[in-house]
């Protein structure tokens, strides 16, 4: 890891506050270390971490995306009951999910256009509305 890398990611954990230890730079590093955005699935993020060569448990990424997660550093996409990618641009946008090889990008934001959403029950109120657009190969 670089320098530049490592001090991208010590400062994206310092803008939640919270706390720099091993597991958490490593693993931030890794996710915005060189500036570009990523869709990770923990599984994929923990290989990237063994490829590093540091040693991080599978249970210590879940934790520690989820900790991201709660911060508000990044957002998790759920595409079916068992599948999550977790997504370091944490603004509201649609996704594309690519049925063959399990893979979920950005789609453009201005060309996902909800006209209306239904009413709510009394006493709740929207969190937010995730599109995920699945995508299968023509043949």
């Amino acid at each position: 890891m670089t320098p530049e890398a490592l001090e991208r990611g010590s400062k994206w954990l310092a803008r939640a506050d919270l706390r720099p230890t091993r597991q958490r730079l490593s693993l931030a590093t890794l996710l915005v270390g060189d500036g570009q955005d990523r869709h990770v699935t923990a599984e994929s993020l923990h290989a990237a971490v063994e490829r590093a060569g540091d040693r991080v448990s599978l249970a210590t990424v879940y934790n520690t995306l989820r900790a991201f997660c709660d911060a508000g550093l990044m957002q998790e996409v759920t595409v079916d009951g068992s599948r999550s990618y977790f997504d370091t641009r944490a603004d509201d946008h649609p996704h594309f999910y690519m049925e063959e090889n399990g893979s979920l990008t950005d789609a453009p934001a201005g060309a996902a256009r909800l006209r209306a959403l239904p009413d709510v029950p009394e006493g709740y109120e929207i969190a937010r509305v995730d599109v995920v657009i699945r995508l299968r190969k023509t043949s």
